[in-house]
């Protein structure tokens, strides 16, 4: 299986009751309950004690009402992904799946994903901040054309455009700015879409990804019936294994653990550049770690029992 080490729980009951959150009050909302439904269907196949929570305004009113003893964070987006529900679930003291409240808060702003990265030599294309027409007319100058523009905090690709006209640079700054306050254009590279996803500090299989949309966009991951997956990837295993140290060292570099995935881009030249650093990837029939796993050798039953045991993680 990879070289993954064996699981450290056996007996369902050593996890308690779990609670599995879903749902939440980000755009993500739609897959976030999907992902959270077939957790909670996997973790119920293996005999643990799961009950499915819709995580709402009034969570933290419902916390002592719940009595769980740890909790799968199946939430993704903002409130599920920012560490916002991992800050709540440390002061109640429960126990939860994946990073902490730093790593996630991190992995979530674009923003200082790339300025960490960057600190520590990892590849991650040239872009700007953008705050007003005079930012996105720099931005054009210092980046040329294409570019990709985006929330700095949202997921699934929501807010995102691909610009290859100078007049199409505006219109996407205001769609992404009207889902966050910070926007940022990026660089676009034009090779091949890989992900790998992090399971413990091991990367899984590579997953190449191929869309007839113009990017990896929110109806390509989650609707669209043309998003071709290849698992393996095609990589040597020289490659292979060199894009599996990058994604685990810019999942470290955050600070993350427990699980996530990694995306990046190859230039022309075949060379890599981090995107972005999921925290709760999605868990839905479309999702890349579970197919990731099944090229491990692990089933989904096997993914989310991993998944679940990253909560007994030592956070002190």
């Amino acid at each position: 299986m990879s070289g993954l080490p064996a699981p450290r729980v056996h007996d369902a009951a050593a996890f308690g009751r779990v609670a599995v959150l879903m749902g939440g009050r980000s755009g993500e909302r739609e897959i976030s309950l999907r992902s959270g439904a077939a957790v909670l269907d996997a973790l119920c196949r293996r005999g643990v004690d799961a009950v499915a929570v819709d995580v709402g305004m009034d969570f933290l009113a419902r916390l002592p009402e719940l009595h769980s003893d740890r909790a799968f964070i199946a939430l993704h987006g903002r409130g599920g992904e920012d560490g916002v529900i991992q800050g709540a679930l440390e002061m109640a003291g429960i126990p939860y799946t994946g990073s902490g409240v730093a790593a996630c808060a991190l992995s979530m702003d674009k923003l200082r994903t790339k300025q960490l990265w960057q600190a520590q030599g990892l590849p991650t294309p040239p872009y700007a901040v953008l705050a007003d027409a005079a930012d996105v007319e720099r931005a054009l100058s210092a980046l040329g054309l294409p570019l990709i523009v985006k929330p700095a905090r949202e997921g699934s690709s929501l807010g995102m455009s691909k610009v290859t006209r100078p007049e199409e640079l505006l219109p996407a700054f205001h769609h992404a700015r009207a889902l966050d306050s910070r926007v940022l254009a990026e660089r676009w590279i034009s090779g091949g879409e890989y992900t790998v996803a992090i399971l413990g500090d091991r990367a899984l299989p590579s997953i190449r990804l191929e869309t007839p949309h113009a990017f990896y966009d929110f109806d390509a991951k989650y609707r669209s019936n043309s998003t071709r997956y290849h698992c393996p990837s095609g990589l040597t295993p020289e490659r292979e294994a060199a894009f599996g140290a990058l994604a685990l060292a810019a999942f470290q570099g955050l600070d993350a653990q427990g699980w996530g995935r990694v995306d990046f881009m190859l230039d022309a030249a075949g060379s890599p550049w981090l995107l972005e650093l999921n925290s709760v990837p999605g868990m839905t029939d479309h999702s890349l770690v579970p197919m990731a796993a099944r090229a491990a050798g692990l089933s989904f039953e096997d993914l989310v029992w991993r998944i679940l045991e990253t909560s007994l993680a030592d956070r002190s």
